[in-house]
């Protein structure tokens, strides 16, 4: 079984949302309608009271509610059915494009300066991490991390296993904070977990909120149920967010004026795209083809060993990798890695929208491959240049084999 979260409170806010879509304008004559869909997101959200204790997202929507309620007059009374899929109307605030000049970031921030220096990050996979120095890292980082930490915006990722008892973990839930920005943008939150992919934030709104530059922030959606894209004009930011398979990808192109835009620089020291995953939380993918051969050994002159989730071999995970990567580089192997940890082809298709993702946002296209070793060694500590790889080897087929003793 996966880990999931049972609070299903953003399909409630999704339900309302298509339900009431352009609707915040509403004439007199509307407000039966408005009130009937107010009254099915309050009963969503009763259904799912008792899995959503403690979430923050849920509280907010249970007193929005009842704002909502009270500003219509809305009695608590009566029916809940679905109304009907509304479309925007014309001159809509969501559709806004008179944004003042501050709004746009190129032209308010960099009007007499050179063109900003655009930087990309991105994770997806078991997981994999592209930081915002193009270091590629393999890492564990099981349960909640910060991505991206600074004065404009705030990224968490929550990793969990694939498989129970395994070291294999995937990004199960994102939340992204954009932070309330002088007269462009409301604070806004977005929150997307496993099978919950929402096309607007949690409050039910697809742009910045009520301020003049509202639409300097934006939500479209590309593919339903699979892929958003979230534009940030007033900080020159875009963000893309996909579900394959079950887990979630993230990919983001920042200003290096944004990326470092920060009052505490010592507070960053978990700020993954910045500063990479912690050195004791990062993995040497490469040695896992020596580490099966290793197992293999291991099942067959030792005690009996956990088999292995995964139905590829080295060669049939590289063939299939091959049909969707054909460049043998960081993402080709970390494609191999995924399919022989977890036997899972959609980690193929990760790897390949993670690839076609950099292609879009990175700015440097000579780097959009990456081909050097994805364990990164820190100062004062550098492995003894007599350690060979294969003591690294042994220690985890040790590891596996205490694990079948359990």
């Amino acid at each position: 079984p996966v880990v999931t979260s049972p609070c299903k409170i953003l399909k409630c806010n999704s339900e309302f949302l298509a339900a009431t879509s352009g609707s915040h304008h509403l004439g007199t004559e509307e407000v039966p309608e408005f009130c009937t869909a107010l009254r099915a997101y309050a009963h969503c959200t009763r259904r799912t009271a008792r899995t959503c204790r403690g979430d923050l997202v849920y509280h907010s929507a249970v007193h929005g509610i009842d704002d909502l309620m009270l500003q219509h007059n809305c009695s608590k009374d009566g029916p809940t059915s679905q109304p009907r899929l509304r479309t925007l109307p014309p001159g809509d605030s969501q559709e806004r494009s008179d944004s003042p000049e501050i709004c746009h970031y190129e032209k308010s921030f960099h009007k007499h300066s050179a063109a900003p220096n655009y930087t990309h990050c991105g994770l997806f996979g078991d997981p994999h991490l592209r930081t915002f120095t193009d270091t590629f890292q393999t890492c564990k980082v099981q349960g909640a991390w910060p991505l991206i930490d600074n004065n404009y915006l705030n990224v968490q990722v929550t990793n969990t296993p694939v498989l129970p008892g395994s070291t294999a973990t995937a990004t199960s839930k994102l939340t992204i904070i954009f932070k309330s920005f002088q007269e462009c943008v409301d604070q806004k939150v977005y929150q997307a977990e496993m099978d919950e992919l929402p096309a607007a934030f949690v409050d039910g709104s697809k742009n910045g909120g009520d301020k003049h530059g509202a639409n300097s922030l934006k939500i479209t959606e590309k593919v339903s149920g699979q892929h958003i894209e979230i534009q940030a004009k007033y900080i020159g930011t875009t963000i893309v967010v996909r579900q394959v398979g079950r887990y979630l990808t993230f990919a983001v192109r920042m200003p290096e004026e944004v990326v470092n835009a920060v009052e505490d620089r010592d507070s960053q020291g978990l700020y993954l795209c910045l500063r990479g995953c912690p050195l004791n939380q990062q993995i040497d993918f490469q040695t896992i083809r020596s580490a099966q051969a290793t197992e293999g050994r291991a099942r067959r002159k030792g005690p009996s060993v956990p088999a292995r989730p995964e139905a590829f071999t080295y060669e049939t995970a590289t063939a299939k990798c091959r049909e969707k990567l054909p460049v043998e580089d960081l993402y080709f192997q970390s494609c191999v890695f995924d399919l022989l940890t977890t036997g899972d082809v959609n980690f193929m298709l990760a790897a390949y929208y993670a690839f076609e993702d950099v292609k879009m946002l990175h700015s440097n296209k000579d780097k959009l491959h990456l081909y050097e070793r994805t364990r990164d060694l820190a100062p004062g500590n550098t492995a003894p240049s007599g350690t060979p790889s294969a003591l690294w080897v042994a220690l985890l087929c040790l590891s596996q084999c205490w694990l079948g003793f359990l």
